[in-house]
């Protein structure tokens, strides 16, 4: 049982200004505005959803690939990747382009400010769903537009049952195109906000989104997250984390989880709340791929979480 997670392979540049950007900016001048900030602390990390997704559910011991289009700076990231041993047979590279990257600007109040080059990903529709090679379940993450379109389809078509996970790459989308990305999915998550933003798009409610797949899951950060199947409803908690360091990449590692449940056909409460330890061991590392788990420590700290053994 294997899974193939579309979606971006990123450089993350993250700054942190040690000031206020409200200090900075004078709000009466917001019409000829030209900032510079002072960044003294800045770190490169590895990152993009399919890469994030990969990493945690090989941790889990899950068996899942990475489908992306990625540059020519791309080799530091495929050394990570050999050494994590994470298998990039579905990874290709597009020459004359750049990996998709992310430059992030932070302040004290944790307010960001964030530019994105798409580089190479805005080529992934290059790249075709493999139809012989045994997946059995598939994601479709923030990816390139057409790709997303493309490989949605090429899923369906295949009977290949998949997650629509739009994320950062919902408002690329307009109504009648997330209708038929619902139409085609199996299972969809978002967090709360994209939850609300897909309802107000599609004008489906929740309720009516979540009768047309097999799942809708829908994260609420420290408020934990909900899932809607058929007539159930499932309201799974948050855990508590060791320390509240970064959360970026926690909704990632939230949908590491929830793959490892669907390949493992792991009902929907012990799915939730793997998914939720998950988040909460991200959230308390720097970076979205530099946190360490085994799937016996997943399973102590899932009963010392929820006072029962997962049997991971």
């Amino acid at each position: 049982m294997s899974a193939l997670i579309c979606g971006s392979m990123a450089y993350d540049n993250i700054m942190v200004f040690p000031g206020r950007f409200q200090e900075q900016i004078l709000p009466d001048q917001i019409h000829i505005l030209n900032v510079a900030f002072l960044v003294p602390e800045l770190r490169r990390e590895f990152g993009g959803c399919a890469g994030n997704i990969a990493y945690n559910l090989g941790l889990l011991g899950g068996e899942g690939y990475a489908m992306a289009t990625v540059g020519d700076d791309f080799v530091a990231y495929q050394d990570w990747l050999n050494k994590q041993k994470i298998d990039g047979r579905y990874i290709r590279g597009v020459e004359a382009t750049l990996t998709a990257q992310a430059y992030i600007t932070t302040d004290l109040d944790d307010n960001q400010i964030t530019a994105f080059h798409p580089g190479a990903m805005d080529h992934s529709h290059i790249s075709d769903i493999p139809t012989d090679a045994g997946i059995s379940i598939g994601m479709v993450s923030p990816d390139g537009r057409q790709g997303m379109i493309q490989h949605a389809r090429q899923f369906a078509e295949a009977g290949i049952p998949f997650v629509f996970d739009p994320g950062q790459g919902l408002p690329m989308f307009d109504g009648d195109d997330l209708r038929n990305f619902i139409k085609q999915a199996s299972w969809v998550a978002v967090n709360d906000y994209e939850g609300q933003m897909l309802q107000e798009r599609t004008g489906w409610s929740e309720q009516e989104i979540s009768q047309q797949v097999k799942g809708l899951i829908v994260t609420r950060g420290a408020k934990g997250s909900t899932i809607f199947s058929g007539t159930e409803q499932f309201s799974i908690p948050a855990v508590v984390a060791a320390e509240v360091k970064d959360p970026t990449g926690c909704g990632d590692a939230y949908r590491a989880g929830l793959l490892y449940g669907l390949l493992n056909d792991m009902k929907w409460e012990d799915t939730g709340r793997l998914a939720a330890v998950l988040g909460a061991i991200k959230i308390a590392s720097l970076g979205t791929q530099n946190h360490s788990f085994t799937p016996q420590s997943i399973n102590d700290q899932f009963a010392e979480s929820f006072g029962y053994q997962l049997g991971l």
